[in-house]
């Protein structure tokens, strides 16, 4: 679906909200609102939203690991799972 066919004006989004939120909820789509023909908000499918929230949640996550590894902080994994290892061993 190209985003370019799915924006609406405030004012249709106004006089036709019921109808696009069912659209947007079963048709899993993705709609730009626009305000004085700038774009200023999007609706979009919850499942989408939360997908989407997952995604960029997983891409931080990646980021992190690898500017931790490039700055160093890391270790094998065999040393790694023999530390995890020695402190189950300690707390017991």
């Amino acid at each position: 679906m190209k985003l370019s066919e799915s924006v609406k004006p405030i004012s249709y989004f106004k006089a036709h909200a019921s109808e696009m939120i069912r659209d947007v909820s079963e048709h899993q789509k993705t709609v730009v609102i626009t305000l004085n023909g700038e774009a200023k908000a999007v609706v979009q499918n919850l499942a989408m939203y939360e997908q989407m929230k997952d995604t960029i949640a997983l891409l931080k996550m990646l980021a992190q690991s690898t500017d931790s590894k490039h700055a160093g902080h890391f270790k094998p994994v065999d040393k790694a799972f023999s530390d995890l290892r020695a402190r189950i061993r300690t707390n017991k």
